[in-house]
């Protein structure tokens, strides 16, 4: 199987490592152009989300990358519209959000920070999240476990045709999905949580990879 994935300006390591660790080919790149010769599609982590997307004044959002907000809206149109499976990883669980008519949190609370935000060193945190039953992540993980964070804002109104499927101790969605149109989507950051990058804290998250190639036959 081969992905399409579409990362910040130079960010390619990680997500790469994992999606052939997994056994799949990634194409990877930033701001690419869809490629639908592709099995499916992840959207990677990175930048806020520019909050006039969702009609908003920017009220705590970093400063966006406008021409990656451009290519990865219409990545996701495109492969959507193909019928392809999609994977969305922080703010790629965003960005789907707010394509499918969702908006976000742009701040969230200091009270979050412990669960969400990087600490003090630039690490991510660790915490953990609840499952709902019929969610992929459930049969991958079972109900609770532990996930690294590194992020300030989470989903608010979720996008049309999105449940969320995941929750965090403090009450935020941490994944998001439309089984229907194989979209799915996570909060925290699988491809830090596997192989080279596994961490006897978390759970394995070269599980997913695996699902989602799977998802992509």
């Amino acid at each position: 199987m081969k992905l399409q994935i579409s990362v910040g300006r130079g960010d390619k390591g990680n997500y790469t490592a994992a999606v052939e660790g997994a056994g799949g080919q990634a194409l990877t790149a930033f701001c690419p152009e869809p490629d639908l010769s592709c099995d499916g599609l992840i959207l990677a982590g990175g930048e806020d989300v520019a909050p006039d997307r969702y009609g908003q004044e920017n009220c705590g959002s970093q400063p966006p990358d406008l021409e990656r907000d451009r290519a990865e809206f219409g990545l996701f149109q495109s492969f959507s519209c193909a019928g392809k499976p999609i994977l969305g990883i922080c703010r790629g669980c965003q960005l789907v959000n707010v394509a499918m008519g969702g908006t976000l949190i742009q701040d969230l609370p200091p009270s979050c920070a412990p669960f969400h935000s990087c600490d003090g060193e630039g690490r991510d945190r660790v915490h953990t999240i609840r499952a709902e039953q019929d969610a992929p992540l459930y049969s991958l993980y079972g109900p609770l476990f532990p996930v690294t964070s590194h992020h300030h804002q989470a989903l608010d109104r979720l996008g049309e045709g999105l449940r969320a499927s995941a929750w965090s101790e403090s009450g935020f969605p941490e994944a998001a999905d439309c089984p229907s149109r194989r979209i799915f989507t996570v909060q925290f950051h699988p491809e830090r949580m596997a192989f080279a990058h596994r961490r006897a804290d978390t759970v394995d998250g070269a599980a997913l990879f695996r699902w989602f190639l799977s998802l992509c036959r």
